[in-house]
């Protein structure tokens, strides 16, 4: 047996076991649901603790990152005016600097044409006079000539135009080339080529020559007109300025033993015989050393106009590589502000999800709130009868 004072009263009465069971689980039910009630407002309100700060953190995120973004596109949109700027700049002070340059290459061009016609128009006479006085060494060579012919019947004329070259090289070619031509282009080559540069690598004369020599009994005869065409195509092939013949053949021709003969039907052609082969080469550098100074004025004005050449290609390119990075500078602003967009959608849809998230937890709130003893102890029928027992009304 078991005592039980009444805290209303003060009488003191005895129970047995099975009714203090009762009376302790009553009071343990009564407890509980004290304990489960404090338990519900705590988990409430930290919910709604947690709850207003996410939603303060995210929005305050929210904030700082779009601030961020909108000083990175205010930047970058600064930099592209700055760069289309100064690319807008440069590009005019190259264009203007291009024109002047231009119209200065454009009047030395026209003082040098035209110091080039008054120089020709010398050398015509210089060139005349000079031809003159072939001539007349001709008529006082022609017992010479004949005495000649007969001996380099039997040696070969290459070698004779090559000992007469060498016997004046050291004083009136210190500086010229004059060897066999040994290199074979797209299946022929010329017999001798003449080259002549100044110090500064300026070409003074270059000269394609070709030796023809046969024996007066000779069976089939040749005519120096079967070998023209052959050396314009050498002259050309080894980038030669002029081409010369030198023969023997057609040794009755007063056409050919006049003198220097011009091959009218190739360009800077000409054709003579062996006593005339250094007179040639004299006359043809006498007039490339008066015409030099018209070579180098040519020589610069090319060097000019490869500066300008190379200018263009150097603007050009600047042009090319800046519209490159202009677009590669768009790709990037419009990346970046795909990544904001996507940003802020992502942020969009965490705002939903806490908003969804408050929502349940109102709605479980709300349950809690309208939860009753009557709705805990929906059939329980034991738990039904101990409150009854205890003197509480389900409702």
């Amino acid at each position: 047996m078991n005592k039980i004072k009444c805290p209303n009263c003060g009488e003191v009465f005895e129970i047995d076991e099975s009714k203090y069971s009762e009376i302790v689980a009553q009071v343990r039910n009564e407890q509980f649901e004290k304990e489960v009630s404090a338990q519900k407002d705590a988990f409430r309100r930290e919910q709604e603790a947690l709850r207003k700060n996410a939603l303060a953190e995210a929005e305050n995120k929210h904030l700082l990152e779009l601030s961020q973004k909108d000083q990175q596109i205010l930047q970058l949109r600064a930099k592209i005016a700055e760069a289309e700027t100064v690319r807008e700049l440069a590009v005019t002070q190259a264009v203007r600097v291009l024109d002047k340059e231009n119209g200065e290459l454009k009047a030395q061009i026209d003082q040098v044409r035209h110091e080039a016609e008054i120089r020709e128009m010398g050398m015509k006479e210089k060139h005349n006079a000079e031809v003159q006085y072939l001539k007349d060494a001709l008529e006082q060579s022609r017992d010479f000539r004949m005495r000649l012919s007969t001996k380099m019947i039997g040696e070969s004329l290459e070698q004779h135009c090559l000992d007469a070259f060498n016997r004046v090289r050291a004083d009136a070619f210190p500086n010229a080339y004059f060897e066999k031509d040994n290199e074979v282009t797209e299946g022929t080559k010329g017999d001798f080529i003449f080259r002549e540069n100044t110090d500064d690598g300026i070409e003074i004369l270059s000269i394609m020559f070709e030796m023809k020599n046969e024996a007066d009994d000779t069976a089939r005869r040749h005519k120096n007109e079967d070998f023209l065409a052959k050396l314009d195509k050498d002259r050309q092939k080894k980038k030669c300025e002029y081409a010369v013949l030198v023969s023997t053949l057609e040794p009755d021709s007063e056409y050919y033993n006049d003198g220097i003969v011009t091959a009218y039907r190739y360009e800077k052609m000409f054709v003579v015989r062996p006593q005339f082969f250094l007179p040639i080469i004299s006359l043809l550098r006498k007039a490339a050393v008066d015409n030099l100074a018209t070579r180098r004025e040519l020589a610069r004005i090319q060097r000019e106009n490869l500066d300008v050449q190379k200018f263009d290609a150097a603007l050009n390119e600047f042009r090319d590589k800046f519209g490159r990075n202009c677009t590669l500078a768009q790709d990037h602003f419009e990346k970046t502000i795909k990544e904001i967009n996507e940003a802020i959608k992502h942020l969009e849809k965490v705002r939903d999800e806490l908003e969804g998230t408050r929502k349940q937890l109102n709605l479980a709130n709300n349950k809690a709130q309208e939860l009753t003893i009557k709705q805990l102890t929906k059939g329980n029928i034991g738990m039904q009868q101990k409150f009854l027992d205890a003197g509480i009304q389900i409702e």
